[in-house]
Protein backbone atom coordinates (compact mmCIF):
# COMPACT_ATOMS: atom_id res chain seq x y z
CA UNK A 1 0.00 0.00 0.00
CA UNK A 2 1.11 3.48 -0.74
CA UNK A 3 -0.15 6.89 0.35
CA UNK A 4 -1.03 9.25 -2.47
CA UNK A 5 -2.35 12.79 -2.58
CA UNK A 6 -6.10 12.94 -3.02
CA UNK A 7 -7.35 16.48 -3.65
CA UNK A 8 -10.67 17.42 -2.12
CA UNK A 9 -13.71 17.62 -4.31
CA UNK A 10 -14.40 20.95 -5.94
CA UNK A 11 -16.91 23.03 -4.03
CA UNK A 12 -19.98 23.80 -6.08
CA UNK A 13 -20.97 27.47 -6.10
CA UNK A 14 -24.07 28.64 -4.27
CA UNK A 15 -26.77 29.92 -6.57
CA UNK A 16 -28.48 33.12 -5.51
CA UNK A 17 -32.26 33.22 -5.24
CA UNK A 18 -32.35 35.88 -7.97
CA UNK A 19 -30.52 33.64 -10.44
CA UNK A 20 -32.81 30.72 -9.60
CA UNK A 21 -35.90 32.84 -10.13
CA UNK A 22 -34.59 34.19 -13.44
CA UNK A 23 -33.77 30.68 -14.68
CA UNK A 24 -37.21 29.37 -13.69
CA UNK A 25 -39.06 32.26 -15.36
CA UNK A 26 -37.12 32.21 -18.63
CA UNK A 27 -37.18 28.41 -18.83
CA UNK A 28 -40.94 28.37 -18.24
CA UNK A 29 -41.38 30.95 -21.00
CA UNK A 30 -39.40 28.72 -23.40
CA UNK A 31 -41.41 25.67 -22.34
CA UNK A 32 -44.77 27.41 -22.80
CA UNK A 33 -44.02 29.18 -26.09
CA UNK A 34 -41.78 26.71 -27.94
CA UNK A 35 -41.40 23.24 -26.43
CA UNK A 36 -45.00 22.40 -25.49
CA UNK A 37 -46.57 23.51 -28.80
CA UNK A 38 -43.87 21.64 -30.72
CA UNK A 39 -43.81 18.33 -28.81
CA UNK A 40 -47.18 17.85 -27.10
CA UNK A 41 -49.78 16.49 -29.47
CA UNK A 42 -53.18 14.89 -28.81
CA UNK A 43 -52.95 11.16 -28.15
CA UNK A 44 -53.19 9.01 -31.26
CA UNK A 45 -56.43 7.06 -31.70
CA UNK A 46 -54.69 3.68 -31.52
CA UNK A 47 -52.22 4.61 -28.78
CA UNK A 48 -49.76 1.76 -28.33
CA UNK A 49 -46.54 3.69 -27.95
CA UNK A 50 -45.28 6.25 -25.41
CA UNK A 51 -46.01 9.90 -26.12
CA UNK A 52 -45.23 13.23 -24.41
CA UNK A 53 -47.99 14.66 -22.21
CA UNK A 54 -46.10 17.38 -20.28
CA UNK A 55 -42.81 19.30 -20.28
CA UNK A 56 -41.53 21.15 -17.22
CA UNK A 57 -38.37 22.32 -15.45
CA UNK A 58 -37.08 21.30 -12.04
CA UNK A 59 -34.12 22.15 -9.79
CA UNK A 60 -31.91 19.29 -8.57
CA UNK A 61 -29.24 20.89 -6.36
CA UNK A 62 -27.20 23.22 -8.60
CA UNK A 63 -28.72 21.75 -11.76
CA UNK A 64 -31.84 22.88 -13.53
CA UNK A 65 -33.28 20.04 -15.62
CA UNK A 66 -35.83 20.09 -18.40
CA UNK A 67 -38.11 17.07 -17.99
CA UNK A 68 -40.69 15.40 -20.18
CA UNK A 69 -43.52 13.27 -18.83
CA UNK A 70 -44.58 10.40 -21.08
CA UNK A 71 -47.81 8.42 -21.09
CA UNK A 72 -47.56 4.63 -21.48
CA UNK A 73 -50.88 3.48 -22.98
CA UNK A 74 -49.89 -0.07 -23.94
CA UNK A 75 -51.41 -3.11 -22.20
CA UNK A 76 -47.99 -4.25 -20.93
CA UNK A 77 -46.97 -0.91 -19.38
CA UNK A 78 -45.45 -1.09 -15.90
CA UNK A 79 -46.76 2.37 -14.99
CA UNK A 80 -49.18 4.77 -16.69
CA UNK A 81 -46.58 7.58 -16.81
CA UNK A 82 -42.83 8.11 -16.49
CA UNK A 83 -40.49 11.11 -16.38
CA UNK A 84 -37.31 11.56 -18.40
CA UNK A 85 -34.86 14.47 -18.25
CA UNK A 86 -33.56 15.65 -21.62
CA UNK A 87 -31.48 18.78 -20.87
CA UNK A 88 -29.45 19.95 -17.86
CA UNK A 89 -28.15 23.40 -16.98
CA UNK A 90 -25.37 23.15 -14.38
CA UNK A 91 -24.42 26.37 -12.62
CA UNK A 92 -20.65 26.88 -12.85
CA UNK A 93 -20.11 30.22 -11.13
CA UNK A 94 -23.23 31.18 -9.17
CA UNK A 95 -23.70 34.34 -11.25
CA UNK A 96 -25.54 33.07 -14.33
CA UNK A 97 -22.96 31.03 -16.28
CA UNK A 98 -23.96 27.45 -17.05
CA UNK A 99 -22.73 24.30 -18.68
CA UNK A 100 -25.33 22.65 -20.88
CA UNK A 101 -25.68 18.88 -21.28
CA UNK A 102 -28.08 16.53 -23.01
CA UNK A 103 -29.04 13.02 -21.96
CA UNK A 104 -28.14 10.18 -24.31
CA UNK A 105 -30.33 7.15 -24.84
CA UNK A 106 -27.94 5.25 -22.54
CA UNK A 107 -28.77 7.56 -19.62
CA UNK A 108 -25.36 9.26 -19.72
CA UNK A 109 -25.18 13.07 -19.55
CA UNK A 110 -22.99 14.60 -22.27
CA UNK A 111 -21.82 18.17 -21.74
CA UNK A 112 -21.68 19.89 -25.11
CA UNK A 113 -21.44 23.54 -24.06
CA UNK A 114 -19.15 24.13 -21.04
CA UNK A 115 -19.64 27.89 -20.49
CA UNK A 116 -22.75 29.73 -21.70
CA UNK A 117 -25.06 32.45 -20.48
CA UNK A 118 -28.68 31.59 -19.71
CA UNK A 119 -29.92 33.11 -22.98
CA UNK A 120 -27.39 31.07 -24.98
CA UNK A 121 -28.41 27.87 -23.15
CA UNK A 122 -32.11 28.42 -23.83
CA UNK A 123 -31.37 29.24 -27.47
CA UNK A 124 -29.41 25.99 -27.82
CA UNK A 125 -32.25 23.98 -26.24
CA UNK A 126 -34.67 25.61 -28.66
CA UNK A 127 -32.60 25.12 -31.85
CA UNK A 128 -30.04 22.34 -31.30
CA UNK A 129 -31.04 18.84 -32.50
CA UNK A 130 -29.42 17.25 -29.43
CA UNK A 131 -32.42 18.40 -27.36
CA UNK A 132 -35.19 16.88 -29.49
CA UNK A 133 -37.68 14.70 -27.63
Amino acid sequence: MRWVFSPSKAVKPKISAGVKTTVEQQAQALIDTVLKPKHIQPPPPDARFNYVVDIYGKWYGNNFSFCAQYACPGPNALAPFFEDKFARLECIDGQGRFSLAYKRYTGEWVEIYPDLSLAQCLGAIKDDPFFEL
